[in-house]
């Protein structure tokens, strides 16, 4: 059981990313599924989530930039990230859990992603 990210990187101040998240040993569309970042200091953020299978929430900081997907053919989630800014630099981690389970099960390996100005 893993999820294993890639894409992301480094893009200049107003470019765009996207990351991949490609689960295995489960199905995706029976979790909620999540992305977070961290910053050296700082505690882990959710920045957006896909809950019900429908609902999406995302962080105050990121809306209207980002978008959380899913493509349950694929078994894999997304984040594509745009109007990146270099407050957006962090390492990102997707995350999936159960529904109604506070604990996040299952994590990703994170990476980075640095937004320059």
């Amino acid at each position: 059981v893993q999820l294993v990210e890639s894409g992301g990187g480094s893009v200049q101040t107003g470019g765009s990313l996207r990351l991949s998240c490609a689960a295995s040993g489960f199905t995706l569309d029976a979790y909620t599924i999540g992305w977070f970042r961290q910053t050296p200091g700082k505690q882990r953020e959710l920045v957006a989530r896909i809950i019900n299978g429908v609902t999406t929430n995302y962080a105050d900081s990121v809306k209207c930039r980002f978008i959380i997907s899913r493509d349950n053919a694929k078994n894999t989630m997304y984040l594509q990230m745009n109007s990146l800014k270099p407050e957006d630099t962090a390492v990102y981690y997707c995350a999936a859990k159960r529904p109604g389970i506070s604990e996040w099960d299952y994590w990703g390996q994170g990476t980075q992603d640095t937004v320059s100005s």
